[in-house]
């Protein structure tokens, strides 16, 4: 099996890399469209600004690329973001595989911290992606940007208000947190994403 991992402008690939090694699958990073295309599964990570991300991968062609893909596809953080219809983030227009807009967090007391950083628990679990979790285990995020709840949500978290911690739509799995740094739980997400 081979899993790629896509290669753009956006932080963040490497973590991906070494947490795949720690299950003991060995990833490809590259931005070779071929290869992308043959791969078996493709994570599609990142951290860093929806709209000039969204300038290199139209640059790119990675944009036609990435809605394009039939394999099984992992966004992780801005990867998920990037997926949606919109962003406020830059005012970006982004893959549009889901149909929402990405928006940002706004403080409504003064201990609301932006951006929402460190350990939250997820529930409301709908996915294969989620097999062996038990509702409420704690994964880790770092984003001041959310997927509102949607039709497409597959486990939900709650800062400031409720949220999309991860969505679906065939295809295309996408979480909010990053799994890559969320210890055995994040392990164990990768984990049912290899095994799709």
């Amino acid at each position: 099996m081979t899993v790629t991992i896509i290669k753009y402008n956006a932080g963040n690939i490497y973590s991906v890399e070494y947490a795949l090694k720690r299950l003991g699958v060995e990833a490809l990073i590259t931005s070779d469209k071929e290869t992308i295309l043959a791969s078996d599964k493709v994570i599609f990570p990142g951290v860093g600004e929806a709209g000039t991300t969204m300038q290199h991968l139209k640059a790119t062609g990675l944009d036609r690329l990435i809605v394009d893909l039939k394999q099984p596809v992992l966004g992780i953080c801005l990867g998920m973001q990037l997926l949606c219809r919109a962003s406020e983030e830059g005012n970006a227009n982004c893959l549009n595989i889901f149909d929402v807009e990405v928006k940002r967090f706004i403080p409504h007391k003064h201990e609301d911290k932006i951006p929402h950083m460190g350990w939250n628990n997820i529930w409301k679990f709908q996915s294969a992606l989620f097999t062996g979790l038990t509702l409420g285990d704690y994964v880790y995020f770092v984003h001041s940007y959310y997927v509102p709840l949607n039709d497409y949500t597959i486990a939900e978290a709650d800062y400031i208000l409720p949220f999309s911690a991860a969505i679906q739509k065939n295809n295309f799995y996408a979480t909010q947190f990053h799994p890559e740094k969320s210890g055995k739980v994040g392990e164990r997400i990768l984990q049912n994403f290899i095994n799709l």
